[in-house]
């Protein structure tokens, strides 16, 4: 598993092997919390070894256990909590947490489930191994680009600033949503990998992604808006590797990972041959597949020489006439996920939020104590820089940084000056962290 492990192989197989889904009202226990951070280790694992790039051993137990399925029921029932329940916790007057950490670490949960899933769905198996969930996870990302789009014509993800007044629930509220945005994006690179599969996919799904979703047109306006890309101060800026970064003039014709996302998935889904016999391009889809004719520069060829055929593509297009609406009456198969366990919970989002109020989320400074000391041990800092992916940055003025907070460990700075300046929007991280390190 390369030079630095978190996991050694056969307590692996048992962590993936003890993979299951909870219910709503379970999530934040005891159970859901061990899980989580069986979960955490088994992601920094599967980084760690594609990096090592010497086998996948990660991918290759979720595969052998069948475990991709449970995965994609966690990540929509955790979606579902998030919609539902957070909502009314936020609401509830008499609910004032000393401490928000245990509810974070159910709204992280859906990041580290989407996280580990693009990590390991770069290869073809693991997508043929969700078997009918995969339509499930289809309408997952679905609905992630779509908020995606809706966000950039609002101005774009919300900034992370600091807040003087706000209450410990307003501030998790505000991290919620900047969270969701890198969700967002890790949910279209998902979608890339499962189009690489269009040859092994169902007609169900196939059906599911060009005509339900019309994902083809929902992907051109992602290239419009592109919504990981702004002008700050006059510069370009694209966010990557979790914050927004400033590209060099040399380097702004460079094309990004996440538009190099898009644009992959959109050759698969126009030129695959199962995507040309179903795909029905009506005047719609032929008004806005027309648009990408401007953003197929020669820089772009240069870099993804495939796209010619794409071209070539968009310009017998533009000569052919638009196709009228296909009315076939085919057999489908549905995703089943989301409804079943709305219709499972439905009337009950109070009373869940009220139970894991009294049961979950007030835990006593003992067990606070506690579970802080396995987060520490979870996330091993030796471990965390090696899964970094690059050097770290300062985070207040975005330089290389080389020093670090020495209080908590956490946050890295080029300076003592940029520490300074940073400290009143750190130290609401940094004094948890630091208790939670002496509780060891």
């Amino acid at each position: 598993m390369g030079d630095l492990e978190l996991l050694l192989p056969g307590e692996a197989d048992v962590l993936v092997r003890g993979l299951r889904s909870f219910q709503l009202r379970e999530m934040g226990s005891g159970g859901w919390n061990q899980q989580h951070e069986n979960l955490e280790k088994l992601n920094m694992q599967a980084i760690l070894d594609a990096t090592a790039s010497q086998g996948e051993p990660i991918q290759e137990l979720l595969v052998t256990h069948r475990k991709i399925p449970t995965l994609v029921v966690e990540l929509i029932a955790v979606e579902m909590w998030k919609q539902k329940v957070f909502p009314v916790l936020c609401r509830l007057e008499d609910f004032k947490p000393p401490n928000t950490f245990p509810i974070y670490m159910v709204l992280h949960h859906e990041a580290s489930i989407i996280n580990l899933l693009e990590t390991v769905f770069f290869h073809k198996e693991v997508c043929e191994s969700a078997e009918d969930t995969i339509l499930d996870l289809v309408d997952y990302c679905h609905r992630k680009l779509t908020l995606l789009v809706a966000q950039s014509g609002h101005g774009g993800p919300p900034e992370e600033e600091e807040s003087q007044y706000g209450t410990p629930m307003q501030e998790l509220q505000k991290q919620a949503e900047l969270m969701e945005f890198e969700i967002a994006l890790k949910a279209l690179s998902v979608l890339r990998y499962i189009t690489d599969c269009m040859d092994s996919l169902s007609l169900s799904t196939l059906s599911r992604m060009l005509s339900t979703h019309n994902l083809p047109c929902l992907l051109v306006e992602l290239l419009e808006h592109s919504p990981w890309s702004r002008q700050e101060g006059g510069k370009l800026q694209q966010f990557e590797s979790g914050r927004w970064q400033t590209v060099s003039p040399s380097e702004q014709q460079k094309l990004s990972k996440l538009d190099g996302q898009v644009w992959i998935a959109l050759y698969n889904l126009l030129l695959s041959p199962e995507a040309r016999a179903r795909y029905c391009l009506t005047s719609f889809a032929k008004g806005q597949l027309l648009k990408l004719r401007a953003f197929l520069t020669d820089t772009l060829l240069d870099q993804l020489p495939n796209l010619a055929d794409l071209q070539g593509f968009l310009a017998h297009l533009a000569l052919t006439e638009a196709q009228p609406p296909k009315k076939d009456l085919v057999l489908e198969q549905i995703p089943e996920i989301w409804e079943r366990l709305e219709r499972e919970n439905r009337g009950k989002w109070q009373a869940i939020a009220k139970h894991q109020l009294r049961h979950v989320f007030s835990p006593s400074e003992q067990e606070l104590r506690l579970q802080a000391r396995r987060w520490a041990e979870t996330y091993r800092l030796d471990v965390l820089e090696a899964v970094a992916p690059e050097q770290p940055r300062c985070a207040y003025c975005n330089a290389e940084a080389s020093k670090r907070c020495s209080r908590c460990q956490n946050e890295w700075y080029c300076s003592r000056e940029c520490q300074v300046k940073h400290w009143e929007k750190h130290r609401k991280a940094c004094v948890p962290a630091a208790q939670g390190d002496r509780a060891k």
